[in-house]
């Protein structure tokens, strides 16, 4: 009789899913239409940024991260502060770290070390120095689903979004789980409990200045991508113990759909393309940095560090080439004291995000956290330093500007996500037009 109960809940789920499926082409259109045209704050639109990354960014930046320098990065596992991994079988499994290394890489990585060391370092080293730090092989360890979901991953989002986006506790953002409900039902129930319209979120996210608007946009954008990976390579099934990764079309729709996400998802796609700016801008404006001769990504293999180097600058040009770059002039444009003041709370906030990123409870899950909150802050960096960047010396490092192999790696990975969210985007509409 259970077993009979069982089989009826599932026909009616896949029915339902069906039903959804042969919705999906009126459900898409008016997410495409929303994702078109100018983004705010800036003079660029999607339909350049799709056509620019499918074209010029992603078959390159997807080569630079399986070479050497870059597919290496160096991860501390520090115990979390939350209380629980879920109690979840899954999460433990899924989000567990390969630390498998060869042993050619572990002799390579005390060359690396050594040749690291002799360079001149002019900022903080933080989780390089670290005494349990490790390499870890990013192509062993995607960035996918998981099973790392519910309160504990809520609540870390909720702090990074209530503690440093410059807002008051009295606003509340759209689909916040935390918020304060007046539907019992739909606090216990639903995904996405906040009953806010984001009305009231929106009217004061328009009050900000630019600067703030930006912040927030960035943190929303970095959500957003990392959920993107989560619905592209979900754990579809798996049998005898081997696992089927793939597109997960209804978990898109449960996070981005206008419809289920009350038009909050296609506002925080726009967010991811935002993101994409930025850090575009920041690869454009540091490509002098390595420009000179005498900067190498060093891995002990003369021939793979020089072709490495050759599609990295391959990459710079493809960025500076790009024609409607996000004018980060126009940020902290006011007087230089309150200027420099505003500067150093993105500095603070930023850090403590990445101190938050340190409560992720699952340790696939806070390496990418860390990762990408480490590129984007790199990215800022050299948007921060551009007199030093065009005061670069030709023939010795700079006292002004440097970056670290971690740095670098974070940058060019961090961006790396952020090219595939956008191609995975193209992927999902496909997927649903296909179902039409």
């Amino acid at each position: 009789m259970s077993s009979a109960r069982g089989a009826a809940r599932r026909t009616a789920a896949g029915t339902g899913l069906a039903v959804r499926l042969l919705l999906l082409g009126s459900i898409w259109t008016p997410v495409e239409a929303q994702l078109s045209g100018l983004l705010d704050d800036c003079l660029c639109d999607i339909e350049s940024i799709d056509d620019f990354n499918t074209y010029k960014i992603f078959p390159k930046i997807q080569k630079l991260q399986e070479r050497d320098y870059f597919r290496y990065y160096k991860y501390s596992k520090r115990a979390n502060n939350t209380k629980e991994l879920e109690d979840c079988e899954q999460a433990n499994k899924l989000g567990a770290i390969n630390s498998t290394l060869s042993n050619q890489s572990k002799e390579a990585f005390i060359d690396w070390a050594r040749y690291d060391d002799s360079q001149d370092h002019f900022c903080e080293l933080d989780d390089e120095r670290s005494p349990d730090a490790q390499y870890v092989d990013l192509l062993l360890n995607p960035e996918r689903y998981t099973g790392y979901k519910g309160a504990s991953a809520w609540r870390v989002w909720n702090s990074i979004y209530e503690e440093n986006c410059f807002k008051p506790r009295s606003v509340y953002r759209p689909l916040n789980p935390l918020a304060p409900s007046r539907d019992l039902y739909l606090q216990l129930f639903s995904f996405f409990p906040g009953e806010d319209d984001g009305e009231s979120f929106y009217t004061w996210l328009e009050g900000l200045c630019l600067e703030k608007r930006v912040f927030y946009k960035l943190i929303s954008g970095l959500h957003v991508s990392i959920n993107l990976h989560l619905c592209a390579n979900y754990l579809l099934e798996e049998t005898w113990g081997k696992p089927r990764w793939g597109h997960n079309v209804k978990e898109f729709i449960h996070r981005f759909d206008p419809i289920e996400t009350k038009g909050e998802g296609p506002r925080r796609l726009k967010n991811l393309y935002f993101l994409y700016l930025i850090e575009l801008r920041a690869l454009s404006k540091v490509a002098p940095y390595f420009e000179r001769s005498f900067v190498d990504l060093y891995t002990g293999n003369v021939q793979e560090d020089a072709e490495s180097k050759t599609l990295l600058l391959d990459i710079f040009r493809d960025t500076k080439s790009f024609p409607m770059h996000f004018d980060e002039k126009s940020m902290f444009a006011g007087d230089k004291k309150g200027a420099k003041s505003l500067k150093e709370e993105f500095r603070l906030h930023f850090k403590n995000i990445s101190r938050i990123m340190d409560c992720v409870g699952c340790d696939k899950c806070r390496l990418w956290g860390k990762l990408q909150t480490q590129g984007l802050g790199t990215a800022l960096k050299i948007l921060f330093s551009e007199k030093e960047i065009q005061n670069l010396p030709e023939n010795s490092p700079s006292k002004g500007f440097q970056l670290t192999r971690q740095e670098i790696v974070a940058l060019l990975n961090a961006f790396g996500r952020l090219s595939t969210s956008i191609k995975e985007l193209q992927n999902f509409k496909l997927l649903l037009q296909h179902t039409r």
